[in-house]
């Protein structure tokens, strides 16, 4: 399985991108939030979690596929498995922490077009929602391969990521709900179930 980079994630975002075409970055505006009305009723905090749609059937036809679900509490019970005197599972349970679920689903394909267009659509459909924010874009015309990059913002603050990548014979929906650091976010990589998705830490 040939991983689809998103090193785009972490402090790469103005070099060039995984195809070696220059990354389109669009710059993060934080939401204007309105000063409270007093006595007004306190709007429900934002949710980062994605509905991703039932992809089953994909995964018999796919060659590879990843799926992976942890809650909170899938996350609490997985975390027992690291070692906090190891250093980089240290790193990963600080990130932990903070992190209310992952979600990850991702398939490979013998063949071009093994997946509709529609699949990736009911996701990125959602983004287009009050809190979320395109982060990066790219595209290439060469390899037909593309990433779009979300991030939720409250309070100057991010509370979920949501990574979407596609290309001929393969596509991969990332989404991370809970306080995020992206500097620290490959750490996770190849912990806790979540495959590896090739990404790499920031530039020094």
């Amino acid at each position: 399985m040939t991983p689809i980079r998103t090193y785009l994630l972490l402090g790469m975002l103005g070099s060039a991108n995984a195809w070696g075409a220059p990354a389109q970055v669009a710059p993060v505006q934080p939401p204007t939030q309105a000063a409270p009305v007093p006595g007004a009723p306190v709007p429900a905090a934002p949710d980062a979690r994605l509905a991703l749609p039932d992809l089953s059937a994909l995964a018999q036809k796919a060659s590879q596929s990843v799926n992976i679900t942890l809650d909170p509490s899938m996350l609490a019970m997985a975390s027992r498995f690291l070692d906090s005197d190891d250093p980089q599972d240290a790193a990963a349970l600080e990130i932990i922490k903070g992190l209310r679920g992952i979600y990850v689903k991702s398939y490979t394909f013998d063949q071009d077009n093994a997946y509709r267009q529609s699949d990736i659509d009911a996701v990125t459909n959602q983004l287009s929602s009050p809190g979320w924010t395109r982060l990066v874009q790219t595209k290439s015309r060469k390899t037909r391969a593309n990433v779009d990059i979300y991030i939720m913002l409250v309070d100057n603050r991010a509370i979920g990521m949501a990574l979407i990548a596609s290309e001929p014979r393969q596509f991969t929906i990332v989404n991370i709900v809970g306080s995020i650091d992206l500097n620290k976010l490959h750490k996770l990589e190849g912990r806790l179930g979540v495959p590896n998705l090739d990404i790499d830490s920031p530039a020094k």
